[in-house]
C-alpha cells in the first residue's frame, strides 16, 4: 500500500481489496465513478469515508463530511485486478502509513455491496419492491453474498443493540462495548471461530460507523432491509439503553412478533443494563405498556444489574429456538418461518407531510400501531443525525406528530427522559428537538 501524509488529519493512499471484490467490470467501473442521476459515486463516497472515519466521536453527519470535503476515491485498474486512489482521507484510519486492517476489509466490503445492490438488486428485475416475499428473498440474496450466512451448527448468534449516546457506567456495563467484550470472552474462552457481524446502511452509516472489530460488515440498502436483516439472522437480542434509534429497533421487532402469525415464534428478547439503567429500562416499558399493552410486554424481559444472569437466560432462550427450528425444518442460519408484514418492509420515507399522517391511535390493530410508532422514531432520528433529515429540520422546522392524548403523553414523556439524559446526541451539546408533539 503507498501512503502520503499530508497533515495530521489527513493521508493519500493507495490500496488493495482485501477480503473480497478483488474484480470489477469496467461497466461496474463506470458506474462507480458516475456523480450524476443513476451513478454509485455519491453513494460509494459516503458510505467510505465514513468506515475510514470509525471512531472519530461525532454523529452530526453534516459536520463530517464537510471537515473532509475534499475526501476523493478512484477505482485504479491494474493487470492483477484494482486498487482504490484514496485522496485526503482521515488519518487515524492508518497506523504508521498502514490502513488498519479491519477498515481496510470494510472499505472494501462497502464497495462489494454497493456493487451488488445496484446490479443485482434493484436493475436486475428479479425482485418486486412491493412484495413482502420478494422483499426478504432480496434481504437473503444480499446477506449471501457478503458470506454472513455461513453454515450455523446450532443457534448460537445474539444480537445486541444500544445508542451510541451513553454514559460510561452503561458503556462499561456492556464489557466495553458489545464486540470488545465478546472478543475478550472468546480469546479466555480459546474460541477461535467466533463471528462478529456488523449491519448498517447508508442512511446512519456516517454518525455510527461500524467498529473496526466487527469481522463481517454488511452495507443494506435501507433502515427497513438492516433492521429485516437483524432478525431474520440473529438467534435473540439483547437491548442495552440507548434513545430514539434503539427505541426504532424496539418497536421494529415487538411490531413483528405482535403479529398473531408469529404467536408461538420462540425470539429470546432480553433488557438489560446496569443499575443505573433502571429509570430508563421502567420508562420504555411503561410507554409499551401504554402504546402497545401488556402482550407487547410479555415478549421481553428485563434484567438489570446482572449480565451473568442475562447470559444464562439467552442461552436458555437459544435451546427454544434450536428445539423450534429443528422442529419445523427451518434454517439455523436464516429465520424464514418469522413473518414481517409489509409495512415493516417498505423504505418509509420521512417528510414533513408523512410524518404528520403517521396515524398513532388505538384504533389501529396493535402491530400496525407498532409500525406507525416505529416510522415515527425513524423519523426522529433522521431528524437528529441524518443528513436530509437535518436540512430538512433547517428549512421546514420541527416535524410533527399527531395522535390520541393515551399515546402522545407517554410518546411525550419517554422523548422529554431521553432529551433530559442526554440520549439524542453525542458530544453532550444542548440538545433542540426534531419534532413537535400534536395531541
Amino acid at each position: 500500500m503507498e501512503t502520503t501524509i499530508l497533515s495530521s488529519d489527513l493521508v493519500d493512499a493507495r490500496v488493495g481489496p482485501k477480503g473480497s471484490l478483488e474484480q470489477l467490470s469496467q461497466q461496474e467501473i463506470a458506474k462507480l465513478l458516475d456523480s450524476g442521476q443513476g451513478g454509485l459515486y455519491p453513494l460509494f463516497r459516503k458510505c467510505a469515508l465514513a468506515v475510514l472515519n470509525s471512531g472519530s466521536g461525532h454523529d452530526d453527519t453534516r459536520r463530517i463530511f464537510e471537515k473532509y470535503k475534499d475526501f476523493d476515491l478512484r477505482i485504479v485498474r491494474q493487470a492483477w485486478g484494482i486498487k482504490l486512489e484514496i485522496k485526503n482521507a482521515p488519518a487515524a484510519a492508518f497506523v504508521d502509513g498502514e490502513m488498519i486492517r479491519g477498515l481496510k476489509e470494510h472499505l472494501f466490503a462497502v464497495l462489494r455491496d454497493v456493487v451488488f445492490i445496484s446490479n443485482e438488486i434493484m436493475d436486475s428485475g428479479r425482485f418486486d419492491p412491493g412484495s413482502s416475499s420478494s422483499i426478504t428473498n432480496a434481504v437473503f440474496h444480499i446477506l449471501r453474498n457478503a458470506r454472513l450466512l455461513e453454515l450455523q451448527l446450532r443457534p448460537n448468534l445474539v444480537v445486541c443493540w444500544g445508542g451510541h449516546s451513553i454514559g460510561r457506567t452503561e458503556y462499561d456495563y456492556t464489557k466495553k462495548g458489545p464486540m470488545k467484550g465478546a472478543t475478550i470472552g472468546h480469546s479466555k474462552q480459546r474460541i477461535v471461530n467466533g463471528r462478529y457481524l456488523g449491519i448498517s446502511e447508508p442512511g446512519i452509516i456516517a454518525a455510527e460507523p461500524p467498529n473496526p472489530i466487527v469481522s463481517q460488515l454488511v452495507i443494506m440498502p435501507d433502515i427497513e432491509k438492516r433492521l429485516e436483516a437483524f432478525v431474520r439472522l440473529g438467534h435473540g437480542i439483547v437491548v442495552f439503553p440507548g434513545g430514539a434509534g434503539t427505541a426504532e429497533e424496539i418497536l421494529y421487532l415487538l411490531g413483528i412478533l405482535l403479529d398473531p402469525a408469529n404467536e408461538n415464534l420462540p425470539f429470546p428478547v432480553i433488557f438489560t443494563g446496569p443499575a443505573d439503567a433502571a429509570e430508563y429500562f421502567e420508562q420504555i416499558n411503561d410507554f409499551i405498556g401504554a402504546a402497545l399493552g401488556p402482550t407487547a410486554q410479555s415478549r421481553y424481559r428485563i434484567i438489570i444489574g446482572d449480565p451473568a444472569g442475562v447470559a444464562r437466560a439467552m442461552v436458555k432462550g437459544l435451546e427454544g429456538v434450536r428445539d423450534y427450528r429443528r422442529s419445523a425444518s427451518d434454517s439455523y442460519g436464516f429465520n424464514w418461518l418469522l413473518k414481517i408484514p409489509l409495512e415493516f418492509q417498505l423504505p418509509f420515507e420521512v417528510t414533513h407531510a408523512s410524518m404528520r399522517q403517521l396515524r398513532l391511535s388505538h384504533e389501529q390493530p396493535v402491530h400496525e400501531r407498532a409500525a406507525d410508532l416505529r416510522r415515527a422514531f425513524s423519523g426522529i432520528v433522521a431528524g437528529n443525525i441524518k443528513e436530509y433529515g437535518i436540512n430538512a429540520i433547517e428549512k421546514y422546522g420541527p416535524f410533527e406528530l399527531a395522535g390520541e392524548a393515551s399515546i402522545m403523553e407517554p410518546l411525550d414523556r419517554l422523548l422529554r427522559s431521553f432529551v433530559a439524559q442526554r440520549r439524542m446526541k453525542l458530544n453532550g451539546t444542548e440538545y433542540t428537538p426534531c419534532y413537535r408533539l400534536v395531541a
